[in-house]
């Protein structure tokens, strides 16, 4: 069944509140003929009186008073509804990011990312897990990986090559004119980037590798290779910031494409969305050269 105008339920509401229909207007910014008339309306749709005159006031029926009511709880429902809606929508947008990708390119570019979308209410979060952007609290990730990923929407960032970095001062002790010459350099370790990935790209059958200083951690890696330590396979998406301060050389040319790279990601359901598109549009306009596919 179809229900009356919102208007009128309205306008039945505020004039039972009031016992009048001038206060009713007064609060709902409209005439006392208004209301009148909406009122009226209301109970010819309803075929029921709803209120009575008792001298300067117009007191409701029974029925209008138990309408009135239930319109007021309803009223105070969907208050509470856009409130929350309200609230959903503003607050921090939250950012999960690995701890490699956000100090070695994140951080050197947020002052330029606050002042160019506007968006002065960020909170950065470094977390070594995969965020499901559904229950942890977070708005946005930017994932390493392969992508995509299932029940969220993404983009890729930046296209990720892998390169040996090595400081100034170990490429004047380690002179490094052609690939083979890394089989004599101290070479850094990666859990997860073997060095084999890239002797082969390079047309080399490494030996096995004596044992070195090992990481899992590639921000790590890189700072042990700025203070000398050995020659480390590099993932350009966060070489980036000391390849340009000069704290790391690239001793070859050679590198290597793989299919991981950096992603921003988000759930089209969010109700920060407008807030998250425009940061989004931000981050690809900031890496348009780091992609070559």
């Amino acid at each position: 069944m179809r229900l009356p105008p919102f208007s009128s339920l309205v306008a039945l509401e505020a004039a039972a509140r009031h016992r009048s229909y001038s206060r009713a207007a007064d609060e709902l910014f409209v005439t006392h003929g208004a209301v009148s008339q909406q009122v009226r309306k209301l109970e010819e749709e309803l075929g029921v009186q709803l209120f009575a005159r008792r001298g300067n006031q117009m007191e409701p029926t029974p029925t209008g008073a138990a309408l009135a009511a239930q319109i007021g709880a309803a009223i105070d429902t969907l208050r509470q509804g856009v409130d929350g809606a309200r609230r959903a929508a503003s607050g921090p947008i939250v950012i999960s990011t690995g701890a490699a990708f956000a100090t070695r390119w994140l951080v050197t570019q947020l002052a330029r990312l606050s002042a160019e979308t506007g968006e002065l209410d960020l909170t950065i979060r470094v977390e070594d897990r995969m965020s499901d952007l559904a229950t942890d609290g977070a708005d946005v990730a930017l994932r390493f990986g392969e992508g995509p990923w299932p029940g969220v929407e993404s983009v890729r960032l930046i296209d990720e090559v892998l390169f040996p970095v090595c400081s100034p001062a170990l490429l004047e002790r380690h002179p490094i004119d052609k690939p083979e010459d890394l089989l004599h350099a101290p070479l850094l370790r990666h859990t997860g980037l073997p060095w084999s990935t890239w002797f082969h790209a390079m047309g080399i059958e490494a030996p096995q590798l004596p044992p070195a200083l090992g990481f899992d951690d590639s921000s790590m890696m890189l700072d042990a290779a700025a203070q000398g330590l050995g020659v480390a396979l590099a993932r350009s998406g966060i070489a980036r910031r000391d390849l340009g301060d000069g704290r790391l050389v690239r001793p070859l040319p050679g590198e290597v494409d793989v299919e991981t790279g950096h992603h921003f990601v988000w759930r089209a359901e969010n109700p920060k969305l407008p807030r998250i598109l425009k940061l989004r549009d931000w981050f690809l306009k900031e890496t348009e050269g780091e992609r070559a596919r």
